[in-house]
């Protein structure tokens, strides 16, 4: 399941990891990414908390995070190639992954269909 925030994160719940990254319309507004700051692997957030940074050649921008929980892995590959956020924002170039989340967190999220309708708006 993916779901979207206002904020143009989304997040797609995998079992008991939910993973999380900018959308693609994000990306296109940004530019060309330059360097992604990401999380600390144990760090706990909350919903709607700074998550990470994403920095382009138009400016930089906290990323939120869609639910609240553990931060379990990052995507290390981004430090190296930040780029990959550009080249495909919802899938290689995710962020990062949460455990021990709430999925009613997840439900009050839009659709993809809610998330397109919200851009087009």
């Amino acid at each position: 399941m993916m779901r979207f925030t206002e904020e143009h994160e989304w997040v797609r719940i995998e079992g008991a990891t939910a993973r999380i990254g900018i959308t693609d319309h994000a990306q296109h507004a940004l530019g060309d990414i330059t360097y992604v700051e990401l999380p600390k692997v144990g760090r706990t957030v909350r919903r709607g908390e700074a998550l990470a940074v994403v920095e382009s050649v138009k400016a930089a921008s906290d990323v939120y995070a869609p639910l609240g929980g553990r931060v379990a892995a990052v995507n290390a590959r981004l430090a190296e190639s930040p780029e990959t956020v550009n080249a495909a924002a919802e899938g290689d170039g995710w962020l990062c992954t949460l455990e021990g989340f709430d999925p009613t967190e997840a439900e009050a999220l839009m659709s993809a269909e809610q998330y397109a309708a919200f851009c087009r708006a």
